[in-house]
């Protein structure tokens, strides 16, 4: 198995973590807590990601929604954190099993494959007022001003409402219910010879730039991906500023990306 990473900012500077073991490749990204919480996002995304690095290792043919499950138990416990009171993650772990490609997600990372492209859609499935809002604000021009800030914010406060409950969505934080409740699947790797690792930073703008040429990019080196993820941030700051063409809510997202090609 081979993987090529990048990330943008790097990752001691970056909520995004990405992890590897012989076996898998576990990709977050961190995500603040809509109120003052004990340790920065980065913090927690790094702990759940080496608590899961280590299980696996360790385990390589764990259960990845009961290694999940355990992670989050060790993150919170370690960190002494308390549930509504601490920062989140997105979590996407692909594992090569003999011939098969095992994966578990929650939150918006992406898995591109050569005939689909996965992630967990719950949160967006809400539909929320607020997100609809500052979309709209950005296309017609309001930038990011103090109205835009206040909007995230009544964002945060809506989605806290539907965490990690039925009905809402899942994202790791403090309840270990959340890793049974990822979304799972399993392909043959005859049919997905390759898989591409995303965080929602990185694949919109490129998406936007119609820079998937997936196949391609599946035998990338280091870095030629790193000067994608490049070309999506200067497209960011110097074309789109205010986010008119691609509404989002900052106007840098970290952004990583990890390639996995599967060989023997």
């Amino acid at each position: 198995m081979r993987v090529a990473t990048a990330q943008l900012p790097a990752i001691e500077d970056s909520d995004d973590k990405v992890f590897t073991t012989p076996d898998s490749v576990i990709m977050l990204d961190g995500a603040s807590a809509f109120v003052p919480v004990p340790v920065p996002a980065s913090t927690y995304a790094d702990r759940l990601g080496r608590h899961l690095r280590d299980r696996l290792t360790a385990r390589p043919d764990a259960d990845l929604t009961t290694a999940l499950s355990d992670a989050i138990s060790d993150t919170a416990r370690t960190l002494d954190l308390h549930e509504g009171e601490s920062p989140s993650s997105t979590v996407t772990i692909a594992r090569r099993s003999g011939d098969v490609l095992d994966l578990a997600m929650l939150g918006d990372n992406l898995v591109i494959l050569p005939n689909e492209v996965l992630t967990d859609e719950r949160m967006d499935a809400l539909d929320l007022a607020p997100r609809r809002k500052y979309r709209e604000r950005l296309a017609a021009g309001n930038g990011y001003d103090d109205e835009h800030r206040a909007i995230l914010q009544e964002l945060q406060t809506q989605q806290a409402q539907h965490r990690n409950r039925d009905g809402g969505y899942w994202i790791a934080e403090t309840n270990p219910e959340a890793g049974a409740q990822a979304i799972t699947a399993q392909r043959p790797i005859s049919t997905a010879p390759w898989a591409i690792l995303a965080t929602d930073g990185a694949y919109n703008t490129m998406h936007h730039l119609a820079l998937t040429d997936w196949p391609t990019l599946a035998h990338a080196p280091n870095d030629q991906l790193a000067t994608i993820l490049a070309r999506c941030r200067a497209w960011e700051g110097e074309t789109d500023p205010q986010a008119r063409q691609l509404p989002r809510a900052k106007r840098h997202d970290d952004k990583s990306l990890a390639v996995i090609t599967f060989t023997g």
